[in-house]
């Protein structure tokens, strides 16, 4: 039997490692690390940290990193991993928090630069920006409840419900309690690196 696609077990548990495809996106950027740090709020000695991988973004902290580099945290952690025509993603692989503690994590699904994104959020997760994607996504809860903004009306959302926004539509989600989660499947954004 060959060797499986995932590395085994032990390679399918490590958080994406980010720093070569944040270094890339600043450097096309033409940007320093210091003005890196001015556009999104965080410590030079810390985002070398990260472009050397050397310390792990929170979510929150990887999608200010974005947000400052014109692109979004799903591209970055696509970036960090090669495409694959087969992937095993396993139920106990890491999850990275959003906050940078355990209320409330997001774990990538597909690996890679795929056509396909999907996201399992767990915990707390709440208002953080509004999002608008040039493709379509589907977000479903898995288990809790949300609240849903999407094209300017609101809906709550508990388990087994699904919201579809068309690519275009401005939305926006939060976490209506701690035992929360979501899975967001989408058409990823063309990515250049």
């Amino acid at each position: 039997m060959g060797e499986a696609a995932d590395g085994g077990r032990d390679g399918a548990t490590a958080v994406p490692q980010v720093g070569a495809a944040v270094r890339r996106r600043r450097r096309a950027r033409e940007l320093t690390l210091a003005e890196l740090a001015r556009r999104t709020g965080l410590s030079a000695p810390f985002l070398s940290q990260v472009e050397n991988d050397r310390a792990r973004p929170s979510m929150r902290s990887l999608q200010s990193i974005a947000d400052a580099l014109e692109t979004t945290a799903v591209r970055l952690l696509a970036a960090a991993d090669g495409p694959r025509t087969v992937d095993v993603v396993r139920a106990d692989s890491a999850a990275v928090p959003e906050d940078g503690d355990a209320r409330g994590s997001v774990r990538p699904l597909v690996r890679g630069r795929q056509q396909l994104h999907a996201l399992e959020f767990t915990g707390r997760h709440d208002w953080q920006r509004e999002f608008r994607h040039p493709h379509d996504e589907l977000m479903y809860v898995v288990e809790g409840a949300v609240e849903a903004e999407a094209d300017g009306c609101r809906y709550e959302l508990g388990p087994g419900d699904t919201l579809y926004c068309s690519g275009g539509v401005t939305h926006r989600w939060r976490a209506l309690g701690p035992g929360c989660r979501v899975l967001l499947v989408g058409v990823a954004d063309d990515f250049r690196g």
